[in-house]
């Protein structure tokens, strides 16, 4: 076998159609792409994602990682951690915790949160606990009362 022998399969192959050569060619004038309009022009179509001037779905959606929450509650947090320091039977609720200073300022309700540790019993009243702080404030022998 030699280098000329390496030939495409016969059909494999097609020739270049040539428009605008005259009527008799099959593509003439207009070369197929109609009388008028964007797309019978010289030059590209149009980009990858134009919508002829509406706001195209690309600059349409959100582009962060996530969907802004409606309606988001803020919360004051504080840690099981921060409540240690109290007497013992201290009633603790956000206006306890500003006039103590522990909280500096109401950024919404308060919630309790479950980091550090506590052997202080303290009656705590939150919008929320998590679980964790829940079992820390009652194995502690204090009480969470919750909010509505």
């Amino acid at each position: 076998m030699r280098l000329a022998d390496a030939l495409p399969k016969s059909g494999s192959q097609k020739r270049r159609r040539r428009v605008g050569r005259g009527i008799a060619a099959g593509q003439g004038a207009s070369c197929g792409f109609g009388m008028r309009g964007q797309k019978s022009r010289s030059g590209s179509g149009t980009r990858p994602g134009f919508e002829g001037g509406q706001m195209p779905l690309y600059r349409r959606i959100p582009k962060l990682k996530h969907f802004t929450v409606l309606n988001r509650i803020d919360y004051t947090v504080i840690n099981v951690d921060d409540l240690a320091g109290l007497a013992k039977g201290t009633e603790v609720s956000l206006e306890s915790l500003l006039a103590e200073g522990i909280v500096t300022t109401n950024d919404g309700p308060l919630k309790v949160l479950g980091d550090g540790e506590i052997e202080v019993a303290l009656q705590v009243t939150a919008v929320a606990f998590t679980a964790s702080a829940r079992s820390k404030i009652e194995a502690a022998g204090g009480s969470c009362k919750l909010l509505d």
